[in-house]
């Protein structure tokens, strides 16, 4: 079995760049972060860990699904739910390509709230 405190510290380190523009948030209990002053429900990530595995929910791809494309067949499966994604383990090369989906999902979730609080 992998170590989820491993896996877990690997999730935050790859969600580590975008706090200089997120604020720290909770959903549901669930440590998240999202744009300063967004609602609950519109966080970028948050990450609950559970007894076998660390799920990132990244409510965003529901409005940018195009965020996906270009995935590795093992990092969809990965997806558990409409915007969950699960690790019982984190290699380095998933851990490359879930760095690689956040930027993707980063982009245009900023546009929309940096353009919003510019009007």
């Amino acid at each position: 079995m992998a170590d989820l405190d491993a896996v877990e510290a690997r999730i935050w380190a790859l969600l580590e760049p975008y706090r200089d523009e997120l604020e720290d948030a909770t959903i549901y209990g669930m440590p998240s972060l999202r744009w300063p002053g967004s609602g609950a429900h519109d966080y970028f990530a948050a990450v609950k860990r559970s007894a076998q595995k660390v799920s990132l929910y990244a409510i965003a791809v529901d409005t940018w699904p195009e965020a996906l494309e270009g995935s590795s067949e093992a990092f969809t499966k990965r997806r558990t739910g409409k915007a969950t994604f699960s690790f019982p383990s984190l290699d380095d090369d998933l851990a490359v390509e879930l760095e690689s989906f956040l930027r993707r999902l980063y982009q245009p979730y900023r546009e929309h709230h940096a353009g919003r609080s510019t009007t």
